[in-house]
């Protein structure tokens, strides 16, 4: 495969017949010859990243002559390759409370002139985010400094049990300049340091990768800002410099915690009577020093959001720089400060973990409970009827990003400190709120499978009850299709009907229950409710019961009742276990998803999904690919339009249909009114409307129709991504067409004497409703007169409707 760096240099008249349709592939991915349906294609322009493909029988096709050019040309833009690699990427998937805090940013309600409600909305999540990295580091540090330096490390038999933590052990025959407490905790303090180092590089990385690729400026066509939705402003798809603002705060936030679990424990050493006062005075001053860490830290995260009504393309390098250095030159302080010769310091007990995850998991649920305040003033104030959740859908996306990282900090902990003490105990273990945390999981596991038990009975049922109506649509069908049928047909059915009512009866409950299924994805919201409002009670009830546990030596606990007591246990253990098999599972998935193209179908909707949003809350999280992607599109459309004068039609399917609409969105108005938009097996309303009201709601859906020259949509009612659009159409009786039959025939007929396929998601294009949509759509590229092609178009519209 060859490339071509195509451009097009047409004349007035030759180019007033250009017409291009631009495909874009879905989740699944695709190869150009497959999206061209040509082996020989030629790449016109991008790498081998993202990239618009040709024919090769069409690279000149603009500048051919008039005569020629019969048809629109088609290209391919694949991206599959953004979202996809080796199997190493699948760690990215335990950045997924990350991800899952960020699409909180994006799932705020609707609404109009109320900036400053929106901007306390913006805050809010962008604080709980960053509790989420100062919990992912309080974990490193819970299991490095704490199990295992100062508990495993300081008990000898326990040092003795793990050969590699002999040099560390303060027994006589053994111990060393090492085994000191200090000197334990600052050299296992490398471990956290080195997670916050590594994920400021992957985001670093990534960011230069991503957000780096600048859009096209309108400023040669300014827009009014209409409100309806964020999209179309120029610097929405340009987070460079929230993203370096918010990582060097992020890194400077780990970083400090890994210094306040390392000084704070020599501190307390050195308040005591009878300690060394030069190192008592050192250590305040390093504790002011890490108060004003935090102070800035806060008021860089605090200071402000997104600007995305202009490119702002100067990042502060200052801050980005000094933060971070400043955070590790007080952590290297600290470090020289607890690694100093202190006689009588022994290790006992635990550290100060107890109080630091209690404090971050009461601040979490404080700021879920004031967001979701938030989010329901701002859904009264423009009511959506399809907004998920009553637009309290942000709220609850953000409690199962808490719920997240606190149930693997809890099952981490809980399963390290099993595997140093085993069943000797001599450790005193994890924080109780830790442990407490991991036995919610089989409580949390349960709920889950009574609900999903319910909605498989639902499923059931309306399968059962879309059997009849299935069956009526094919006999209307096959009596609308057969014709005249000549006698000897007629007795050569009857007597084959035994055989194919069996056949038949088989796949109607088939396509009857695959339309039951796809209906699932409309339960969505009520999963997630049930989830969120699941796990901020046993949350609740964790921390209760937390301070409500009694230590006794040797870290076993008491409680008021023996019953609640060996219930605690025996869910803390079996919670440990869920969480060490559940992150197996969840790294195997991870590389499955990535190497294997079916998995990949099945759950990289909902990876498309968290990754299609810029990083405006967590900079830690996935990159986003849009941000290559959308500009890619826009400066592929705008581009060719200028040059040729032509008409485009952008097909896109699955998630390509809202990259393409994202896409259209960023074009100048003079450009956009000469694109059509063609979706289908599209989640753009469905999922995007739903669940982001504020930028794919009713509103901005309508405002994209009537900006787009035309826009047509396809569906079928057993895709469970894919759905309607809902909206009434200028461009005939409405932008939906469908929903279309899947299969096309149900059991053998004269047009299909092989049984049809059951497609769902997938292969649109072997519909004929696809053809003839097209075609429409591309009829309207033909250089006629405005109205003429106005009044065609509605009448082929409601024709074929």
């Amino acid at each position: 495969m060859r490339t071509v760096e195509h451009a097009s240099g047409t004349s007035s008249t030759s180019a007033s017949r250009a017409a291009l349709e631009l495909l874009v592939h879905g989740v699944g991915g695709a190869t150009p010859d497959k999206m061209l349906n040509d082996p020989r294609t030629v790449r016109i322009t991008g790498d081998d990243t993202a990239a618009v493909f040709r024919r090769a029988d069409d690279v000149d096709a603009d500048n051919g002559p008039d005569e020629q050019r019969t048809a629109p040309v088609p290209e391919a833009y694949v991206w599959c390759n953004l979202t996809s690699g080796n199997g190493t990427r699948a760690l990215w998937l335990l950045l997924l409370p990350f991800m899952v805090v960020n699409l909180a940013h994006w799932m705020r309600p609707a609404a109009h002139d109320r900036v400053r409600t929106v901007r306390l909305y913006g805050l809010l999540v962008r604080l709980a985010g960053l509790t989420l990295s100062v919990l992912l580091v309080a974990a490193a540090c819970e299991v490095a400094l704490d199990l295992t330096a100062w508990q495993c490390a300081g008990t000898p038999a326990c040092a003795a049990r793990h050969s590699w933590l002999g040099f560390l052990s303060p027994d006589a025959s053994n111990g060393g300049w090492w085994s000191r407490p200090g000197r334990r905790l600052a050299l296992a303090a490398l471990l956290p340091t080195a997670l916050t180092g590594l994920l400021w590089y992957l985001s670093h990385r990534t960011w230069r990768a991503y957000e780096s690729q600048e859009p096209m400026d309108p400023a040669a066509e300014p827009e009014k800002e209409t409100g309806r939705t964020a999209l179309n402003r120029p610097g929405f798809w340009y987070g460079r410099r929230l993203v370096a603002r918010l990582r060097a705060a992020h890194t400077a936030a780990g970083l400090l915690t890994v210094t306040a679990a390392v000084g704070t424990a020599a501190a307390r050493f050195d308040r005591e009577p009878g300690g060394p006062a030069v190192l008592a005075v050192l250590g305040r001053l390093l504790e002011a020093a890490l108060v004003a860490g935090v102070i800035v830290v806060l008021w860089v995260v605090c200071r402000r959001g997104r600007s995305e009504k202009h490119l702002d393309r100067e990042p502060d390098t200052r801050l980005t720089r000094f933060l971070p250095l400043g955070a590790l030159g007080l952590l290297v302080l600290t470090l020289v400060y607890a690694g100093w010769e202190r006689p009588g310091w022994t290790s006992t007990g635990r550290l100060q973990g107890d109080m630091t995850f209690g404090t971050i998991a009461l601040g979490q649920g404080a700021l879920v409970i004031v967001l979701a305040v938030v989010a329901h003033v701002l859904h009264r104030a423009l009511p959506d009827r399809r907004a998920a959740m009553r637009g309290l859908a942000g709220p609850a996306v953000a409690m199962l990003a808490c719920a997240l990282g606190g149930v693997m900090s809890g099952g981490v902990s809980q399963r390290v400190s099993d595997w140093l003490d085993g069943t000797h105990a001599t450790l005193d273990g994890p924080p109780v709120l830790l442990t407490w945390q991991a036995s919610v999981i089989p409580v949390l596991l349960l709920v889950l499978l009574v609900l999903c038990a319910r909605l498989g009975h639902s499923a059931w049922r309306l399968a059962r009850a879309e059997y009849e109506t299935v069956r009526r649509e094919y006999e209307e069908q096959s009596e609308n299709t057969g014709g005249e049928k000549t006698a000897g047909a007629a007795d050569e059915k009857a007597a084959d009907t035994a055989g194919e009512k069996t056949e038949d009866g088989a796949r109607t409950r088939r396509i009857a229950r695959a339309r039951a299924m796809a209906t699932l994805t409309d339960q969505a919201p009520l999963l997630v409710a049930v989830t969120s409002t699941a796990t901020l009670l046993l949350g609740a009830g964790a921390l209760v019961g937390a301070l409500g546990t009694k230590e006794t030596p040797g870290g076993a606990t008491t409680h008021a009742y023996a019953f609640v007591q060996g219930t605690a246990e025996t869910a803390q253990a079996l919670g440990s276990w869920l969480i060490g098999l559940g992150f197996i599972l969840f790294v195997t998935w991870g590389r499955r998803a990535y190497k294997d193209p079916s998995a990949r179908r099945t759950i990289g909707i909902l990876w498309d999904v968290g990754t299609f949003w810029p990083r405006a809350a967590h900079p830690f999280a996935p990159p986003c690919y849009a941000e290559r992607a959308v500009p890619d599109l826009t400066w592929r459309m705008a581009t060719w339009t200028q040059t040729t004068r032509g008409r485009l039609v952008i097909s896109g399917h699955s998630q390509g249909s809202v990259l393409a609409a994202a896409a259209a969105w960023q074009l100048q108005p003079s450009v956009r009114k000469r694109v059509a938009l063609l979706t289908y097996g599209s989640p753009i309303e469905r999922l995007y409307g739903r669940w982001f009201p504020a930028h794919f709601g009713p509103e901005a859906l309508a405002a994209l129709h009537r900006d787009v020259d035309c826009w047509r949509n396809l569906y079928r009612l057993t895709d469970p991504i894919g759905g309607p659009v809902r909206l009434p159409g200028d461009c005939g009786p409405a932008v939906d067409r469908g929903p279309l039959r899947d299969p096309i025939a149900n059991g053998r007929t004269p047009e299909h004497p092989l049984p049809a396929p059951l497609l769902g998601h997938s292969d649109y294009q072997a519909d004929p409703a696809f053809a003839e949509e097209r075609e429409l759509l591309l009829g309207r590229l033909r250089p006629e007169v405005p109205v003429q092609r106005l009044e065609t178009c509605h009448q082929d519209f409601e024709q074929t409707v």
